[in-house]
């Protein structure tokens, strides 16, 4: 459900006391682990976590795997993530055979692009990282996936990723806002990268944003854009461009499908949408509303469109979709003002450098 519609902003607002109590719990918790109350814990390995301050989607996965492009042909890189929506509990590692029920979408989509790194799942990562190292012993690197406000795991490099359209400086705590933490815990980030940017964003804008994130000196702050691939199927991976002819039907259960519908204004004839919520876990009759709709649109020049992580939800029905055009568009980390080898150096250098510090 998308709480930024305007119908519901009313009701996020009635839920300002709810924030409070919220806001406070997360100001107690923060305060605990600064005084060492609340214990954090380092590993002797490098341990990058990509995460940001609010809910919903902040392109997360997008980084993760640009992370894994520029490391894994060089180095024995693991993926830990909770594994969220997923049928089970408890440490999991990907292996053959293993579904996005098992371990979640984003976890499978990492595993099913990068078959050759380590994908594990687990809600405590300080139990997990462990399990997966034994497991694993051969890693050299660990890349916590959304686990910045899990503050039990003592990262030697965080990665905060902010959405351009709703930058954390503006935002307010859940329920009436999207933040899950602080906005002063962005000086706990090592990087900050402002995501889902335009294309064109001008350096007048790009000083504006960071008067107003206000970087430490020691911070780096990156600008970077969505770039959508070549759509393929989900089954055969034949490609097809979108152009200004197609109609098509868009299928998403992702928390922010903005920038995707910018993207299809601009490159389709036009496009139909079926939402859902994010990560949903697609049905049967879902997939039957499906192709109910895809065949009322009225022309022969048509495909139904998913993203990659709605994609391993609904691969499962195989038979149902071998006779469909169901396209998967892929999308990558665009990093803006020609910054994308400074961003990956500083990678590079993080972990050649590491040194263990308990």
């Amino acid at each position: 459900m998308n709480f930024n519609a305007p119908l519901l902003r009313p009701i996020r607002i009635l839920l300002f006391p709810f924030s409070l109590v919220y806001g406070a719990v997360i100001w107690l918790r923060n305060r605990m682990f600064d005084k060492n109350i609340l214990k954090s814990s380092s590993f002797n390995l490098p341990v990058i976590c990509v995460g940001n301050l609010s809910a919903g989607g902040t392109g997360k996965s997008p980084m993760v795997e640009f992370l894994l492009k520029i490391l894994h042909s060089h180095m024995e890189v693991a993926v830990l993530s909770r594994g969220y929506k997923r049928k089970t509990r408890g440490y999991a590692l990907a292996g053959a055979g293993t579904t996005a029920l098992e371990i979640g979408d984003e976890p499978m989509q990492f595993h099913l692009k990068f078959p050759e790194v380590s994908i594990a799942v687990g809600e405590e990562r300080v139990v997990a990282i462990p399990q997966l190292l034994h497991d694993k012993p051969g890693t050299q690197v660990i890349v916590l996936d959304d686990a910045f406000q899990h503050r039990t795991v003592k990262a030697g490099l965080n990665i905060v990723l902010t959405d351009y359209s709703n930058l954390f400086t503006r935002d307010w705590f859940l329920p009436t806002g999207d933040l899950r933490d602080e906005k002063n815990s962005y000086k706990r980030a090592d990087i900050l990268v402002v995501t889902k940017c335009r294309p064109d964003l001008s350096p007048e804008e790009r000083k504006a944003i960071l008067e107003e994130i206000r970087p430490l000196p020691h911070q780096h702050v990156f600008f970077s854009a969505i770039r959508y691939g070549l759509p393929y199927h989900i089954l055969h991976r034949n490609e097809l461009p979108v152009n200004d002819s197609m109609e098509v039907l868009l299928v998403s259960g992702i928390a922010n499908p903005a920038p995707l519908k910018r993207y299809l204004q601009e490159v389709s004839k036009t496009y139909y949408e079926i939402p859902y919520s994010d990560h949903h876990i697609f049905s049967i009759d879902d997939l039957k509303e499906i192709v109910k709709r895809f065949d009322n649109m009225q022309t022969t020049n048509k495909i139904i469109l998913t993203t990659e992580k709605d994609a391993v939800r609904l691969v499962k029905f195989e038979q149902q979709l071998k006779e469909l055009p169901v396209y998967v568009i892929p999308i990558e980390v665009q990093f803006l003002f020609n910054e994308e080898q400074v961003f990956s150096d500083l990678i590079t250098t993080f972990i050649k450098e590491f040194t263990f510090r308990p």
